[in-house]
């Protein structure tokens, strides 16, 4: 039987291979299966029993173990080797690859469903080497990083070279943040883990075709396999790294814009956010900070005395207000900065061939750039780092890293320009990561960044879609690449919230975008300063509607807390496609004007002026309720929404718990002893679970070091009685307190008989179909909740 599903396996996806390549023998070699064929050698090996990885050496050829991408390790004893006349098979419990000898042939299967099989395999043209794969015909494809081009990426040919594209709209065939990377609708992903610019063709030609083309380096790729898509996601995550827990200022308010020229802006600016008593948690100085003019004076890195005379004193003022700093950087250092001399002194800098600082123009000047991959260049720009952070610095915004201009010629400690390109912004994120491991262990870093490579998330990067028009084009596409990007396991993509190019003066498009912010990683408006991006700085009527926005995001801190705490632990995005709730329902594979956030919201962004209406579908497994009127909406159908300008539509799943705080001014004042527990009544929904996660909100590790507590809700109903139970999880170095929770459930319209806290009856009272429940929880003391009706 096993051998009749190897043969289905190898004919259902492709005719043989490189007709001139020739199986000559094969042997095991420490968990590694080794195929010596007549252009080279194939080593295969289980990372798990959901990854498979394999590297081709053509001839002549030795292994370079390194990657950029990986850091899990195969496990031992995992998978097992087998051979018959025809066929030779390394399988795990789960995945199976199998090597047909003549012809020869490569296959891959997942509990012997087939994904994907070398066509070609390895072939090498004048300039480039390239991988090759057979496609079903009907597969839908993602990946390959941040793009605006729908979301079934087949059909395309994306270039992999990390490159801003200014203003852009609807459409960027090329951004700031590519990934070798594809995702298929048949829940497998192949990670192509090479540094080297490239391409990916996901079957431009229409001959059902996957090619990996580079200029050189490994040719290594893994195959991962997943249950649904958490689980794959998961497993992606778990070979390139979890993203660390931000910190929890990171999910409040950001006050930025391009730029605040001085100290005194800077200080104005936050005394109107609290006059007006909007939250903000941190505010963004741009290029200024270093310098008056655009031009001429990057690379400073260092404070302009005569526009920020007291910076020590602000910051610290900032941060007894509980507003954290963060300053721009940029891996430039012009010829005109005060820091090119040292730079050059210090032989920190990308070289030419002749070992001499190699320099160019671009937009803000003539130039060097830091390499990041001499130990020289990574100690110089972290010693600036550590000099600022000592200072009070809570945070980094990296911008230009892709890098923005990096010529072909540029030589790095690492290789040529274009072979450590794409790394650059992943390696600059790591120099800071690992900077703060060493000399800050007890912060969480805040690392803003536009430029990364797979894995990136491990390092903390929080990434952001560029320099997107302030255009309702431009906000259109922003779902997309959160999703996108989600997916391939950097799950903090964010966009400058109103937009950032161009000086479109539109207040429906920025409440519209700030209404999508709140469900979405980080709440940051930027825009450059020809039209205010601060709420603050709106008229009357807008500042107020933005202030609820806001509010609101601040409100629903617990809730996002805990998705920033499933990401950390298990690599599920906070923004999931509606695939991820119903991956065999073809309609929604390319869906993302409506999405999920987190498990139990189901988001529909107003990404076009003067709507009235919107159809939304609703996911079939639970009834969905309007999170502003509680209308109940029957699972599993399209229904016809009306828009409203106060909010965008926003549905909270049946059977899910969200809790809520009251507004805070920053979150300083952030606190778990009294909270709102909201509970989404749905007699549908027999049973229902949530969680709620705490911390002190910035020790590195919290959970690994049992610092935390975690909420754990569960509800049971039958026709005659709604259990509820809370019971909580407290880490050994955490110290538990008593809490005051305001349990509010909505949509039980039955009469209710009574209730009881713990078998005791309570007070409660009704509002309409809602029923509220004072709880006055002891600390480690499970509480149950019985309402009888």
């Amino acid at each position: 039987m096993r051998n009749l599903l190897i043969l289905l396996l190898i004919t259902s996806l492709a005719v043989a291979q490189n007709a001139n390549r020739k199986f000559e023998n094969f042997k095991e070699n420490n968990n590694i299966l080794e195929i010596k064929t007549s252009e080279g050698l194939y080593l295969i090996e289980a990372y798990s029993e959901k990854i498979i990885a394999t590297s081709f050496l053509p001839n002549g050829e030795t292994y370079n173990p390194n990657s950029h991408a990986v850091v899990s390790f195969p496990k031992k004893g995992i998978s097992k080797v087998t051979e018959n006349a025809t066929t030779i098979t390394l399988s795990t419990i789960g995945m199976v690859v199998s090597i047909q000898k003549s012809p020869f042939q490569i296959a891959y299967s997942y509990h012997a469903k087939p994904l994907l099989s070398e066509k070609n395999g390895y072939t090498k043209k004048d300039s480039t080497e390239v991988l090759d794969f057979n496609l079903d015909p009907t597969e839908v494809l993602y990946g390959g990083g941040a793009r605006a081009l729908g979301m079934n990426r087949r059909g395309h040919r994306l270039q992999l070279y990390n490159r801003a594209q200014y203003g852009y709209e609807t459409k960027a065939e090329l951004m700031n943040f590519t990934l070798p990377i594809v995702m298929s609708s048949k829940l497998y992903a192949v990670h192509f883990d090479n540094a080297a610019i490239g391409y990916l063709d996901l079957d431009s030609k229409k001959d059902n075709t996957l090619a990996y083309e580079t200029i050189s380096g490994r040719k290594t790729y893994q195959v991962i396999a997943g249950d649904n898509w958490t689980d794959l996601v998961s497993n992606y995550t778990e070979l390139t790294g979890k993203q660390p827990l931000p910190a929890l200022w990171t999910l409040g308010n950001f006050s930025s814009r391009f730029g605040y020229h001085s100290q005194e802006e800077v200080e104005k600016t936050i005394k109107k956010f609290e006059d007006d008593k909007i939250p903000v948690d941190a505010i963004i100085l741009d290029l200024y900070w270093f310098g008056k003019t655009i031009q001429g004076t990057m690379g400073n890195l260092d404070w302009d005395k005569e526009a920020f005379p007291n910076p020590t004193k602000m910051i610290s003022d900032l941060n007894n207000k509980g507003v954290k700093t963060i300053l721009i950087t940029e891996p430039f250092v012009l010829t005109t900065s005060s820091k090119w001399q040292e730079a050059v002194d210090k032989k920190v800098l990308a070289t030419d061939k002749l070992g001499n600082p190699f320099k160019y123009d671009f937009y803000f000047g003539n130039t060097g750039i830091i390499d990041l991959f001499k130990p020289e260049g990574k100690e110089w720009f972290w010693n600036i780092y550590k000099k600022l952070i000592q200072q009070g610095v809570g945070g980094w915004w990296g911008d230009l890293g892709e890098p923005e201009v990096f010529p072909s010629k540029a030589n790095t400690a690492a290789g040529k320009a274009d072979e450590v390109h794409n790394i650059y912004g992943h390696h600059w994120a790591k120099m800071v990561a690992e900077g703060y491991q060493k000399d800050f262990p007890n912060q969480r870093p805040f690392i803003l960044m536009r430029s990364g490579y797979s894995g990136s998330q491990r390092f903390g990067m929080i990434p952001w879609s560029g320099d997107v028009s302030r255009s309702w084009g431009g906000l259109q596409s922003q779902p997309e690449i959160a999703l996108q990007m989600g997916m391939q396991g950097i799950g903090y993509m964010h966009s400058d919230l109103g937009g950032f190019a161009g000086d479109y003066f539109d207040n429906e498009l920025y409440i519209r975008w700030l209404q999508y912010g709140v469900f979405q990683p980080i709440f940051r408006p930027h825009a450059q300063e020809d039209v205010a991006s601060e709420p603050v700085y709106k008229d009357i009527l807008t500042k107020a509607k933005a202030k609820k926005q806001v509010e609101l995001r601040y409100q629903l801190l617990p809730y996002n807390y805990t998705l920033a705490f499933e990401n950390n632990q298990k690599g599920i995005p906070l923004m999931r496609p509606l695939l991820f709730e119903e991956p065999t329902n073809e309609k929604l594979l390319i869906v993302c004007d409506t999405y999920l956030w987190g498990n139990d919201f189901l988001i529909t962004p107003i990404t076009k002026p003067g709507l009235t209406s919107v159809p939304i579908y609703f996911p079939k497994n639970n009834n969905w309720f309007d999170f502003y009127s509680d209308k109940k909406i029957e699972g599993g159908t399209t229904s016809t929404v009306m828009v409203v300008e106060d909010h965008i539509p926003v549905f909270v799943r049946g059977g899910a718990f969200i809790p809520r705080i009251k507004t805070i001014q920053n979150t300083l004042q952030y606190s778990l002893a009294t909270f709102d527990l909201h509970f989404y009544f749905d007699a549908k929904t027999i049973n229902s679970s949530g969680k709620l996660y705490n911390d002190n909100g910035t020790t590195p590790n919290a959970f690994e070091k049992g610092a935390y507590e975690l909420l754990h809700f569960n509800s049971n109903v039958n026709n005659k009685q709604l259990t509820l139970k809370l019971s909580n999880e407290v880490g050994k170095n955490f110290l538990a307190t008593d809490k005051s929770v305001s349990l509010l459930i909505h949509n039980l319209k039955s009469k209710i008989l009574k209730v009881t806290v713990n078998g005791k009856n309570v007070p409660f009272k009704i509002n309409k179909s809602n029923l509220e429940i004072p709880i006055s929880w002891k600390k480690e003391t499970p509480q149950e909740i019985k309402i009888q009706f």
